[in-house]
């Protein structure tokens, strides 16, 4: 039980000194990569997210891990990253393989339960994106979307309408949906 409180002032040194010099590090390397590291994340970006935080948390406690090593960790993580979205981008099989399709959840007054049981979401959660998106009626709902990044979107009826400018223009083709 030696040390529990304190090791000594290079320990703390150490500790400080690796920490700013990879916080640093992290945001430049994020900052080079885009905007797409920082957006909202659908599921591979949030492993990639936990994975630079526990890399960035053992390069700093760690006193067995150099600098370099945890530097390298960060390009090798986030090089990766980038190549796999760059790849999903040209390639429509990595994509799919990488993120998931959004779950039509509601639609014409009518909740799909089957699809909420299967992805999660109770009629409470849909209810709520509704009104955070300033909605309320369902009467005044067209949809209502489990989005790639795990987002609920509320698409109102006024706006729901089918030509290809329109952001819904895929709702009506999602899996599941009868008479379209």
């Amino acid at each position: 039980m030696t040390n529990i409180f304190f090791s000594s002032w290079e320990s703390l040194w150490r500790t400080g000194g690796i920490g700013i010099l990879t916080y640093i590090a992290l945001i430049f390397m994020l900052r080079i990569t885009g905007n797409r590291t920082l957006s909202q994340m659908n599921s591979f970006d949030f492993i990639v997210t936990i994975a630079l935080g526990s890399t960035f948390s053992s390069g700093m406690m760690d006193k067995s891990i150099p600098l370099a090593d945890t530097l390298l960790a960060f390009i090798v993580l986030i090089g990766l990253q980038w190549m796999i979205t760059k790849l999903s981008v040209k390639y429509e099989a990595i994509d799919n393989l990488v993120k998931s399709d959004p779950v039509l959840l509601f639609y014409h007054g009518r909740f799909y339960n089957e699809k909420m049981h299967k992805t999660r979401v109770t009629q409470e959660e849909i209810l709520a994106s509704i009104r955070q998106d300033g909605l309320s009626s369902l009467d005044q709902v067209e949809a209502v979307v489990l989005e790639t990044n795990g987002k609920l979107s509320a698409v109102p009826k006024q706006l729901s309408h089918e030509n290809s400018n329109s952001s819904q223009r895929g709702l009506s083709s999602l899996e599941g949906v009868e008479g379209h």
